[in-house]
């Protein structure tokens, strides 16, 4: 009998093992774009930093504004698992923008950094711009409403 509760204690020792050399303790994560961008953000000094600086601390910008060319934009997108309850799903853990103002000169002017609580504030408008090219003309309801007719029928 004492040989038998040996041999399930070493078992039961090898498991526990195996379970906690399989854990992680480093949580899992997929990153897009600049990896810790407020950390980068903050070495940039506004009216001190110029185009290189930056260039040289976050590389070349994600996108540029359409009407200015002196307005730069970084993304940083953090994705962890979720939880238990989340049955692994990807979850949202961060998800940061940096838009940098640069002058005539080239000189930093204006920068904003803002994080996935902020991005929620944003109110959007909610007016539509009718769009005169993808209305339908006369043709197309004559020959679509000929069209449910014929389908209707059978």
């Amino acid at each position: 009998m004492i040989i038998r509760n040996r041999h399930y204690l070493k078992f039961i020792c090898i498991l526990i093992f195996f379970i906690s050399v399989n854990c992680q303790f480093q949580e899992p994560y997929k990153s897009h774009g600049i990896v810790f961008l407020e950390n980068r953000a903050n070495k940039l000094k506004i009216s001190k930093s110029n185009k290189n600086d930056v260039i040289r601390n976050l590389g070349q910008p994600h996108s540029k504004s359409f009407n200015e060319e002196d307005k730069w934009i970084y993304i940083e997108r953090v994705l962890t698992k979720g939880e238990y309850h989340k049955l692994g799903k990807h979850v949202l853990k961060s998800n940061n923008v940096l838009v940098l103002d640069f002058d005539k000169y080239g000189i930093l002017k204006d920068k904003k950094f803002l994080n996935k609580d902020d991005k929620n504030k944003i109110v959007f408008s909610k007016n539509e711009t009718v769009n005169q090219k993808s209305e339908s003309g006369f043709v197309k309801k004559f020959l679509n409403s000929v069209r449910t007719k014929m389908y209707r029928q059978k």
